[in-house]
């Protein structure tokens, strides 16, 4: 989604565009997006403050490169993903608001992080938004994991109980397999 209602912006749909036809959800700042678009952190908190406008359910999608996460820098990155996405967003807007740790490494490589990994990551997420809007908010808001995640590696990732969900991409692609994740993703490993 672009962040201007309209405008010469060729390969981009606008809000406008997406609430006319009924939708009413939209990622944000995906990994891909800020590698090949070359996306920014204020273009995400612009889109983020167009999509609260048009009543449309934002995904802020969020996560580290594997040479970030080999240099520690897990927790800054993150801290710094989350206070750019949230600027200028007052706690009382925030309710749709729905976050999607991707860490970049576990994006389509196969590699998966750790339910581990990932309940930290969520944790640290969890935090900043207490920072920016409040603990009541932070424990209301839903932090999604979305990485390489398959049916195999589901309902242990479910079982953390800072994940609140998956974002899941190549695994929805193949109609068995999306059944098989949905299945799992309920089960306790």
């Amino acid at each position: 989604m672009h962040w201007l209602n309209e405008g010469p912006y060729t390969g981009q749909t606008s809000p406008t565009m997406l609430a006319s036809i009924g939708c009413d959800h939209v990622l944000l700042g995906h990994s891909e997006r800020r590698i090949y678009a070359n996306e920014t952190d204020d273009m995400v908190n612009w889109k983020l403050k167009a999509a609260l406008a048009h009543n449309l359910v934002p995904v802020v999608c969020v996560g580290e490169s594997q040479d970030k996460r080999q240099s520690g820098l897990t927790e800054a990155v993150l801290n710094w993903q989350i206070a750019c996405a949230l600027n200028g967003i007052r706690p009382e807007q925030s309710a749709p608001i729905i976050i999607a740790y991707e860490p970049v490494w576990a994006i389509g490589t196969g590699s998966v992080a750790t339910p581990e990994q990932v309940s930290e990551a969520h944790g640290i997420i969890r935090r900043e938004v207490a920072a920016r809007l409040g603990q009541h908010r932070a424990d209301a808001i839903r932090i999604l994991y979305g990485g390489s995640v398959k049916p195999e590696n589901i309902a242990n990732l479910m079982a953390q109980p800072e994940i609140d969900g998956a974002l899941v991409g190549g695994a929805s692609l193949d109609p068995r397999s999306f059944a098989d994740l949905i299945h799992n993703s309920v089960r306790k490993p």
